[in-house]
């Protein structure tokens, strides 16, 4: 399909940046990156797989691949090329070379670095599943790698501390993205004085931005999501030139907007209906919002007043 999240997938990644998609931070040379001296990728098979790919220079086809065995890290070391390839939907050769990019002798000898590196129990029979029960149980996948990303919490944390800097604060959301956009504004306006949604696009958007700027924003928080729009990567290019430091929410940490962000934090869609499912971006928003609130001295205090204000108005039903 070609219509807005559904599951033909436009992946992409920058890998010839330098910069850690999990950390914003820039590469010290060796496939991890140094924050408050220690390594930024996490100790995860997915974070494994991240730390292989990097300072590598990829192919589009081959950022596919390489997208596809992060997004299913516990199953890869267990396929064989002719299963990566039905997985990333490319031919069995492309398997081959993408594995000779890497180094590697070809894709045999890549497999046995993997369960090396990257050991994982093969994952759980859903072969008698339904189509609706094996969508489920992918998003519930996603949400055990957002977890096991978070554990480490900084890059999160930066996160949460830009946000709450940010005065005003605009939040960027198009097509797929913009539902994921607007509930993150919504409950943001609850304890942040200042917040800006950017869900329409064409002109305006450069205009909304420019005056942001004016007013004062230092941060620009984008969610992003399948099938990226240009206009997306278009529009976060423009606020980088402006001055602003862009925080996005995307897919994955080899989506097309990763070069044009300054601190990239993934969580994955579902593929397995004919729309997307995104219940870990919408989580991880909400752990955005949390971490925001952290940075917002006076968030608690708002919070309570509005929740008087409400109950004055008899604005909820109890």
């Amino acid at each position: 399909m070609s219509v807005d999240g559904s599951r033909d997938v436009n992946t992409g990644m920058d890998v010839n940046t330098g910069r850690d998609v999990f950390t914003g931070e820039e590469s010290n040379g060796d496939g991890k990156t140094s924050v408050d001296g220690s390594t930024g990728v996490t100790d995860s098979p997915a974070g494994r797989l991240q730390a292989l790919f990097e300072g590598h220079r990829l192919t589009p086809t081959q950022r596919r691949i390489a997208h596809s065995m992060v997004r299913r890290a516990a199953e890869v070391p267990f396929l064989s090329s002719v299963e990566l390839a039905e997985l990333a939907g490319v031919s069995q050769p492309s398997v081959t070379r993408f594995a000779v990019a890497l180094g590697f002798d070809g894709y045999p000898a890549l497999r046995k670095h993997l369960r090396e590196v990257a050991p994982a129990e093969p994952a759980a029979d859903t072969g008698s599943y339904n189509e609706y029960q094996q969508a489920v149980e992918a998003e519930i996948e996603n949400l055990r790698h957002l977890a096991s990303v978070l554990a480490d919490p900084r890059p999160v944390e930066r996160a949460g501390r830009l946000l709450a800097a940010s005065r005003p604060l605009p939040v960027l959301g198009l097509r797929a993205a913009a539902s994921q956009a607007y509930g993150f504004a919504y409950f943001a306006a609850k304890v942040h004085p200042d917040v800006r949604l950017l869900h329409e696009g064409g002109t305006m958007v450069h205009d909304r931005i420019d005056a942001a700027v004016r007013a004062g924003a230092s941060t620009l928080l984008c969610f992003a999501l399948p099938r990226h729009p240009r206009e997306v990567v278009d529009t976060l290019a423009y606020a980088k030139e402006a001055g602003l430091t862009v925080v996005t929410v995307a897919d994955s940490a080899f989506a097309p907007v990763a070069k044009v962000s300054d601190l990239l934090l993934p969580a994955a869609v579902g593929t397995g209906l004919a729309f997307d499912t995104a219940c870990a971006p919408m989580l991880l928003g909400r752990v955005l919002l949390e971490a925001m609130c952290d940075g917002l001295p006076d968030a608690q205090a708002r919070l309570e007043e509005f929740d008087a204000r409400a109950a004055a108005r008899g604005l909820f039903v109890e």
